[in-house]
């Protein structure tokens, strides 16, 4: 059990049979009544956001979300296959369970595969990845200086906004949480 004075971002807690996370909280103490906690929470089985408000130091049960690391393989025909990396059984996501990752997965590359209730939810990726450029507009000296950016395609398939001095076949460091680019890697 967890109490609401002890929330913090990223703790996960069991409501309805669902896991939920902490996104943001804040703790209320209003001058006439009783202390709230208000937090806004993601549902992680159906990735819905809501704000919820509940009493201070009310006791909700933690939820368990296993994290397994496991190696992505291949895909075929929208399926993704992962590997464990320690018993070597092999599973297959859809998708719709991977949401944007699919942009960031490279074969080979390491990543954890979150279950919760022996149901998969998702896949997190490490903060950032690198990618080659396979597409994008040949850089002109002295575009530096201009400080624009343009489109690139990435070897996933990805799009992403880089500098001008960027040019194919260049290895750049993606923030896989918002996509953006970093830096050459």
């Amino acid at each position: 059990m967890i109490s609401t004075n002890d929330f913090k971002t990223g703790v996960t807690v069991e409501i309805d049979g669902n896991a939920w996370q902490v996104v943001e909280f804040q703790h209320v103490k209003p001058g006439k009544g009783a202390a709230f906690v208000r937090a806004k929470m993601r549902n992680l089985c159906t990735g819905a956001v809501v704000e919820r408000t509940f009493n201070a130091a009310e006791r909700l049960p933690k939820a368990v979300v296993e994290r397994k690391n496991m190696q992505y393989l291949y895909e075929a025909d929208g399926t993704y296959v992962f590997m464990d990396n320690e018993t070597y059984d092999q599973i297959e996501l859809n998708k719709e369970q991977l949401g944007n990752a699919i942009n960031f997965l490279k074969e080979n590359m390491d990543v954890k595969v979150i279950s919760f209730n022996e149901r998969i939810l998702g896949i997190e990726l490490p903060n950032t990845v690198e990618l080659t450029v396979v597409e994008t507009e040949p850089g002109i000296k002295g575009d530096t200086a201009t400080g624009g950016s343009k489109n690139a395609k990435m070897e996933t398939g990805y799009v992403v906004k880089v500098p001008l001095f960027i040019n194919e076949g260049d290895v750049l460091q993606i923030d896989t949480r918002s996509g953006d680019y970093i830096a050459r890697a």
